[in-house]
């Protein structure tokens, strides 16, 4: 029977011949991962009683969202999350300093191979559907069932495939067209379904770019969403609930970007008007790669950040930001009036190294612009790619690259 790439890792994972949308079945879970949240987890597996992890090699936790600690509260936190990785003998432990955000650090670790079931107590897990694994987010308590059994149940989900043609025009990135695809598709427009992403333009991109695909495919509910791995991953003949076909030649004519207050609030950047931003954010576990940093870099090169708005830059993880380094991207960005900050998600979820006041505008790389999510619930967020954040930076508003590159935008 053709199998869906996710009905073929379900399938492995509980021991069947082949799964059927909506059955329930119980996997062996093959990477565990947590962030900060682990706290969490850990007092809800102490609550279950049993003195040691099921695999302490599979479970992996990174310290991510609030690094360094901003409060003690959080250095309480991140203490305790540290005695439990010694007293369970956890070897994979990322602490401040030596990783970054969490998706990042998985790939780049190699702790990610395709075919595994992921699991993560962070919605965006999801990225690592780039890699051809069965990548989900799951909750604390869930988390502390897998930390002590190794397994966790799941309704298999009905697939939709996405297939993408044409050629992405300048200044348009993986990020339009995951945006352009949610506002199409809306925020419920693949709940708990299973995304497929292929087709000739998807094919091209870097893995940095497909893994910005699968990391918002969660924004339009998907469960777990994935990117080519070979030409017989799924099988030919598996069956979708639905089946997207896009040009991204003439769907895509211009940079996108998600409104306030919601990600699939899509318009072309020329119909958004002129929004005056506040603050400009390049960074996150959705576009914090090197490529995101180069193409910014090239924007502010030899520009300086509008003296009515602030730029911060936040590479996601050390190794980055030693490549950015390197490369000189950071020297550029700071030379332009950028501040940069340690991998980490702070901003992005609204708790650190940069939140908003009332009333202020942000254009963001980040993945969601919920009411308050960034800080006052009187702030706005509008997300858009690296280019166009980097753009609006000099700008001191919402802006095509190209205003900027051409000198147009004064």
């Amino acid at each position: 029977m053709p199998l869906t790439l996710a009905e073929k890792i379900l399938a492995r994972a509980s021991g069947r011949p082949s799964v059927a949308p909506d059955e329930i079945v119980v996997a062996s879970v093959d990477l565990a991962m947590s962030h900060e949240n682990a706290d969490l987890v850990r007092k809800s597996f102490r609550e279950i009683g049993v003195k040691r992890v099921w695999d302490p090699n599979k479970i992996v936790i990174i310290l991510d969202h609030r690094v360094p600690a901003e409060s003690e509260k959080t250095a309480t936190t991140h203490k305790a999350i540290r005695e439990f990785v010694r007293e369970q003998g956890i070897h994979h432990f990322y602490d401040v300093g030596r990783g970054g955000i969490c998706h990042q650090v998985l790939a780049e670790n190699g702790h990610v191979l395709p075919g595994m079931v992921v699991v993560g107590t962070d919605s965006h897990t999801t990225t690592h559907g780039a890699f051809g694994a069965f990548a989900a987010g799951i909750g604390a308590t869930e988390m502390a069932g897998v930390w002590t059994e190794g397994q966790l149940w799941f309704k298999v989900p009905s697939t939709i495939r996405i297939i993408v043609s044409g050629e992405l025009r300048p200044w348009i990135s993986a990020k339009d067209l995951i945006l352009y695809i949610i506002g199409q598709l809306g925020a419920d427009g693949a709940d708990y379904r299973a995304v497929e992403f292929d087709g000739p333009l998807i094919r091209k991109l870097t893995m940095a770019s497909r893994m910005v695909l699968t990391n918002l495919s969660m924004e339009m509910g998907a469960k777990v969403a994935f990117t080519p791995m070979d030409e017989i991953t799924p099988d030919p003949g598996a069956t979708y609930e639905r089946v997207v076909e896009i040009d991204a030649s003439s769907a895509l004519a211009e940079p996108q970007v998600a409104c306030p207050h919601a990600v699939d609030n899509v318009r072309g950047v020329s119909e958004v008007g002129r929004v005056i931003v506040d603050q400009a954010l390049l960074g996150s576990c959705t576009n914090g790669r090197l490529e995101d940093l180069e193409i910014a870099s090239r924007i502010l090169a030899g520009r300086q950040v509008n003296p009515h708005t602030r730029l911060l830059v936040i590479p996601a993880s050390q190794q980055i930001y030693l490549e950015a380094m390197r490369h000189g991207y950071l020297e550029t960005l700071i030379r332009a009036g950028a501040m940069v900050n340690p991998p980490g998600c702070g901003p992005c979820v609204g708790v650190h190294q940069g939140i908003l006041a009332a009333g202020e505008v942000c254009i963001s790389s980040t993945n969601r612009n919920f009411i308050g999510r960034m800080g006052s619930k009187d702030s706005q967020v509008y997300l858009a790619s690296p280019a166009v954040v980097a753009a609006s930076a000099v700008a001191g508003h919402i802006a095509h690259p190209e205003e900027v590159m051409e000198g147009v935008f004064a």
